[in-house]
């Protein structure tokens, strides 16, 4: 019998180098909502925010703060290009989809919409409370309020994750 596969002879350290470049992947787990409402994350990164979630977060409180965050684009009768969602077992992760061509269609741009999601934040019942909310970014307020994930995507091509840590 011809043998067509022939396996390499591998070092142990090389085995474990390999086995560490793998485990981040795996440890992020699969991502059911990527295919969905965006394609699947390009680029990711893991935000460390120095806050912790608030004791009074839960999923009705996510949930809320989608909806309100999308009520004020309302009462300004503005279209804002975008869509919010709350999804998770818990609602623990917050997805945020353009709605139309060539609005969010770079990092940079998907960024910047992050950004000015800031201040519409601190706007929020929750913020004003805050004794600084002008210290926190978007991402920290998601944090607070006891999202683990942020995905923004153009909806067409580009989606970029971020891990709350």
């Amino acid at each position: 019998m011809r043998q067509l596969f022939r396996l390499p002879v591998v070092s142990g350290s090389l085995v474990f180098a390999v086995l560490l470049s793998v485990l981040p992947v795996q440890a992020q787990g699969f991502d059911s909502h990527a295919g969905y409402y965006y394609p699947s994350p390009q680029t990711r990164e893991t935000y460390a925010s120095n806050t912790t979630p608030d004791a009074e977060a839960t999923e009705s409180s996510r949930a809320a703060f989608v909806v309100g965050l999308a009520a004020q684009q309302f009462q300004q009768n503005h279209v804002p290009g975008y869509h919010l969602f709350a999804k998770g077992d818990h609602l623990e992760k917050l997805i945020i989809v353009a709605t139309g061509d060539g609005q969010y269609d770079t990092l940079f741009r998907l960024r910047a919409l992050l950004a000015s999601l800031t201040s519409m934040a601190r706007g929020t019942p929750l913020f004003s409370q805050t004794s600084e909310p002008y210290e926190y970014n978007f991402l920290d307020f998601c944090k607070l309020m006891g999202f683990t994930q942020v995905t923004v995507s153009n909806g067409k091509d580009l989606a970029h994750q971020i891990f709350l840590r």
